[in-house]
């Protein structure tokens, strides 16, 4: 059956205006990146010194979903379902809060739906972009359509769903445990540099080799556009989402001539400075790209798996100094200030060999997930077109 957007929830609504500040104390209270990762993250929470009294018309109820409609324009749509286990939990400014109603609606059902690609194609016709951020309103929102079987068929579709996104999180957590026996072995090797940073010399990452930002006025094109030279454009999202190498580019090409746009060879490491803070990976093919992204080359004082995996350490740090803004950027001389101990060449070599290793073992679980995620595609294009046989 066919529903409007509207008639499924029993409110659609913003939550609560106040300013937050990180040592107001009180209950904890959502902000944008409190569902950054699609999922309530209670470290990426805000406070404003208020109490339950206060707060008690925006509290977060079992089932509710928090959904991003002022960002990004990737990130319009991200949403994530509140449990109880998580607290009280206040539900703030810049997020939208939908109540499911069950009579209707399975809440777990009422997530899927809301990330299923026949919500999102319906969404993307109603953003409306700004200069830094992108929005779509309460009211767009209701009047999508979505198909919606039986309770008990979308509680059997939810399961279904539950289990594909159990064997994802179990292979992510495999990742990323690789990622942290890559610090494991920083450590064991280099000393912790956030607790212990004084056991080699230190100098300032801008002085250990070179540090650039990309060209901010690229004009990407399809290569079958292109007259004459071209080059990868790569973007930030390329990097964000890579295994610790680039291997391919999804943005298109740079049609900028070389005098005007700096083509970064294989071995750069790239930085992100906007949206994805932090976030880095090493060039395996000469690419262009924006000034979101920072290249960095040190041949002779650090290599660049060594400067990558110290920089892991700092990202969080990072991220929260960055300021607060619809997307979250921080620029060139924060970088290029930071102190970055320096051991010895020839023991980031041996560092470098063995994080190597781990990236092989990586990449192969890297490719199982994302056979996870084609299938997983698959069955949520079954559940919200055309349903599944019984």
């Amino acid at each position: 059956m066919i529903y409007r957007v509207e008639d499924l929830f029993l409110h659609i609504r913003n939550g609560m205006s106040i300013k937050q500040a990180s040592d107001a104390g009180g209950l904890p209270i959502t902000r944008i990146e409190t569902i950054a990762n699609a999922e309530i993250n209670l470290d990426r929470v805000g406070f404003a010194g208020v109490n339950e009294e206060l707060a008690k018309h925006f509290l977060l109820e079992e089932g509710e979903i928090l959904f991003s409609h002022i960002n990004s324009v990737s990130h319009i749509g991200k949403c994530a379902l509140y449990k109880k286990e998580y607290g009280r939990l206040v539900h703030g400014m810049n997020l939208l809060s939908f109540k499911p109603n069950e009579k209707i609606i399975y809440p777990k059902f009422a997530l899927y739906s809301l990330r299923s690609q026949q919500f999102r194609d319906q969404l993307a016709k109603s953003i409306k972009k700004a200069v830094n951020q992108a929005s779509v309103s309460i009211g767009d929102i209701k009047k999508i359509t979505l198909r919606i079987p039986p309770l008990a068929e979308q509680q059997r579709i939810a399961a279904i769903l539950d289990k594909a996104a159990e064997i994802k999180a179990k292979r992510e957590q495999a990742i990323a445990k690789l990622d942290q026996l890559a610090q494991r072995m920083f450590v064991e090797m280099f000393g912790d540099p956030i607790t212990n940073p004084l056991k080699w010399p230190i100098s300032k990452l801008g002085d250990v080799g070179e540090l650039d930002r990309g060209v901010s006025k690229h004009r990407p094109r399809n290569a079958k556009e292109l007259m004459g030279n071209q080059w990868p454009l790569i973007q930030t999202g390329d990097v964000a989402n890579c295994d610790g190498y680039i291997y391919k580019h999804t943005y298109g090409y740079s049609d900028f001539g070389l005098k005007q746009s700096k083509l970064w060879p294989v071995g750069t490491l790239c930085i992100t400075i906007a949206a994805n803070i932090a976030k880095t990976g090493i060039l395996t093919f000469e690419a262009c790209f924006p000034d979101s992204i920072v290249g960095f080359k040190a041949p002779d004082q650090a290599t660049v798996q060594y400067v990558r995996v110290w920089l892991s350490f700092l990202q969080k740090t990072l991220e929260d100094t960055a300021p607060e803004s619809a997307q979250k950027n921080i620029n060139l001389a924060i970088l290029r200030g930071l102190n970055i101990p320096v051991p010895p060449i020839d023991l980031q070599i041996k560092f470098s060999s063995l994080i190597e290793k781990s990236q092989t073992i990586k990449s192969s679980k890297l490719q199982d997930l994302h056979k996870i995620q084609k299938l997983t595609k698959s069955l949520q294009y079954q559940a919200f077109t055309t349903g599944f046989n019984a």
